[in-house]
């Protein structure tokens, strides 16, 4: 009885030693991974906006081929109408950007000084309290004639122009980089996912990669163009609402809007403050400055609770605080880029953990 039970005791603490091995093993698996990615962002971060564009118009290619027109052809007219779109798109913006940044210093600068007028009320009542404090405890008070420490030089608001041509060129650089990229796994059709199942050992296993492959492609691609019909619409009546309200270019944030609202919560946060920004630089009157940011917030709530639950449906039904954090994460990792990412690679992540039995609860934890 006593051999019994310390056989059971040694087997107990070997299985708790092999358990904590096994956690040490998967703690330094993903800083190792976290690792990777952050210091290979340059290297990552084309390749999976080049695969979430090629599965996005993935699609459009297929039904060429169904008209038997070539592969390689079709992936040719939608890249060269992407980049057609993206011309026309910058041609049409590039004049209301350029009066933008212009204006930028000033506005901002007239924002600031309303701000600071509103904040004097305060601002005295915290000299008095200040004043008293060192009334009543001359152990703390500063000598009389202590010179005040000098004002912190203001920096700058403007952009220089070496600045904002060494980011175009940058920015240039990397859409012809995905552009290529998109081109070619167009071309190839279904030749990575063969590849993929080809050298996966087990026959179920391959059953599984497979399924996860065509679902996670379905779940980013229906999300992508949701997404993108809801922000240009949103975008559109943001962009009306503000001219109403006599905004200044209200085509830079019905644009703003269309591309921020690809960040859950961290866009509508940057749109917030960029408009209440303007807002106090523009008008006078307090409830019109309230009524900018409001109206934005109004048509956000609207479209958050109305709009996206009928339209994603039950397979891009994620776990908020799973979004946030995944947003937070990847923006972390990849910065802005990684932002903008996250929720289809936490769609991705949740179809795999739903079909691998050992990640379930990970897939669990990620849904709704």
């Amino acid at each position: 009885m006593l051999r019994c039970l310390a056989l059971t005791e040694a087997f107990l603490l070997a299985e708790e030693k092999h358990g904590w091995q096994t956690a040490g093993t998967w703690v330094v698996a993903i800083a190792a991974g976290a690792a990777v990615l952050y210091f290979g962002r340059e290297f990552f971060v084309p390749i999976v906006f080049a695969v979430l564009m090629a599965v996005l118009f993935r699609p459009l290619v297929r039904w060429m081929e169904k008209a038997r027109i070539p592969t390689a052809i079709g992936a040719a007219i939608v890249t060269l109408g992407l980049i057609g779109v993206i011309l026309v798109a910058g041609w049409l913006m590039v004049t209301p950007v350029q009066h933008w940044l212009a204006a930028a210093p000033e506005r901002f600068e007239a924002a600031q000084t309303k701000i600071s007028q509103l904040r004097q009320p305060m601002k005295k009542m915290a000299d008095v309290a200040q004043k008293l404090q060192h009334v009543t405890d001359d152990a703390t008070s500063k000598p009389s004639g202590a010179p005040e420490p000098a004002p912190a030089p203001a920096e700058s608001s403007s952009f220089t122009s070496s600045h904002l041509a060494g980011t175009t060129t940058k920015l240039i650089g990397e859409i012809v980089e995905v552009l290529v990229l998109m081109y070619l796994l167009l071309s190839t059709g279904r030749l990575f996912i063969q590849k993929l199942v080809k050298v996966i050992p087990l026959l179920r296993d391959k059953q599984v990669a497979l399924n996860v492959v065509e679902e996670s492609q379905g779940v980013v691609a229906k999300y992508l163009l949701v997404t993108a019909t809801i922000n240009a619409v949103q975008g559109t009546i943001i962009g009306l609402s503000l001219w109403w309200l006599g905004v200044p270019s209200p085509l830079i944030w019905g644009a703003l809007t269309i591309v921020l609202e690809f960040v859950p919560y961290l866009g509508a946060t940057v749109m917030v403050v960029l408009l209440s920004i303007t807002a106090f630089a523009t008008f006078d009157s307090m409830g019109r400055i309230l009524a900018v940011p409001g109206v934005y917030l109004f048509i956000t709530t609207l479209q958050n609770s109305v709009v996206s639950p009928y339209a994603y449906g039950n397979k891009l039904k994620l776990n908020p605080v799973a979004v946030l954090v995944g947003v937070l994460l990847w923006w972390f990792l990849w910065g802005t880029p990684g932002a903008f990412l996250a929720v289809p690679i936490v769609a991705s992540v949740k179809v795999l953990a739903d079909r691998v039995e050992d990640l379930k609860p990970i897939g669990e934890f990620l849904g709704e």
